[in-house]
């Protein structure tokens, strides 16, 4: 009997599926791109995104939203700075960091609380 042997298993790509993370865990990692937010602008957005989306449906809801605000107050600094030849400008800027600041920390209770937060501002880039 010359059979040939059955072919290897098909393994995922680079390493495996993305394991689930625990409610727990996405309630943390969401509350802390939030509060990233606040301190370093879109990056802890973009890379919490582009990590964690695959972890589980809370932390992608969250991610997802904290990326879409921080991209439309990324846009409403870059138009502040840009009006700030003109007095109006600064105050577009000051309105930007309050606004950032006060839905960044409301976001980020919401999330720690386990329950989905949409900001009321933002644009939706990512979906």
């Amino acid at each position: 009997m010359s059979a040939t042997p059955p072919p290897p298993p098909q393994q995922p790509p680079y390493g495996g599926a993305a394991q689930q993370l625990s409610p727990a865990d996405e309630k943390l990692w969401a509350t802390l791109i939030h509060i990233g937010g606040i301190l370093f602008g879109w990056i802890p957005a973009l890379i919490g995104y582009l990590v964690l989306k695959d972890r589980g449906p809370f932390i992608r809801a969250h991610t997802a939203t904290a990326l879409n605000f921080q991209i439309t107050i990324f846009i409403a600094y870059i138009v502040g700075w840009i009006l700030s030849i003109v007095v109006v400008g600064l105050f577009i800027v000051l309105a930007a960091w309050v606004v950032s600041i006060v839905f960044a920390i409301i976001a980020a209770v919401k999330a720690n609380q386990g329950e989905y937060y949409t900001y009321p501002v933002a644009i939706k880039f990512v979906s």
